[in-house]
């Protein structure tokens, strides 16, 4: 009987389509000027001197967010697959956590609508438990998504309005 480690049950997926082509959305992702936009819920920042990326297998990412009242969350990892535009997975924690225990994001972008001018992104967290409404990790990576929908469509100017949503992205 195969080993059951605690990390191969918690997991979750968020799906969206995002108004932008796939290549767009795959530069959000592995373009630190533009990861700085949104990594992170609403209502906290990330500067971008703190974004860091190396997007290769085996290349290291850091972020830091910053809320409101100064607290940061530093957060790294290691990509595990890079294939543009389609596929990334990297693992995702605390920077100094070691990267076997941390958990394991894998986005795929598809391209979407008639002409290929939307882009349906599926994220995967095994690792993790999440769900809607559980004000912690799922809401807080949904809430960046909101963020990337809003900066994709031209309205990212104050992307830190509104609530926080207590999670991490």
């Amino acid at each position: 009987m195969p080993e059951q480690t605690a990390t191969s049950t918690k997991q979750f997926t968020i799906t969206r389509v995002f108004d932008a082509p796939r290549e767009t959305v795959w530069r959000m992702w592995t373009d630190p000027d533009e990861a700085a936009t949104w990594w992170h819920p609403r209502g906290l920042t990330t500067p971008r001197e703190s974004v860091e990326l190396d997007p290769r297998a085996g290349g290291r990412y850091a972020y830091t967010m910053v809320a409101p009242d100064g607290s940061e969350y530093p957060t790294g990892g290691t990509y595990r697959e890079i294939t543009p535009p389609s596929r990334l997975v990297f693992t995702w924690a605390d920077p100094d956590d070691p990267d076997d225990i941390a958990p394991l994001i894998t986005i795929d972008l598809a391209e979407h609508g008639e002409r290929g001018e939307q882009t349906l992104m599926t994220f995967h967290v095994r690792g993790i438990d999440g769900a809607p409404g559980d004000e912690n990790v799922y809401d807080g990576w949904d809430s960046a998504f909101d963020l990337l929908d809003e900066h994709l469509a031209g309205e990212g100017g104050d992307a830190t309005g509104g609530a926080a949503t207590g999670g991490a992205a």
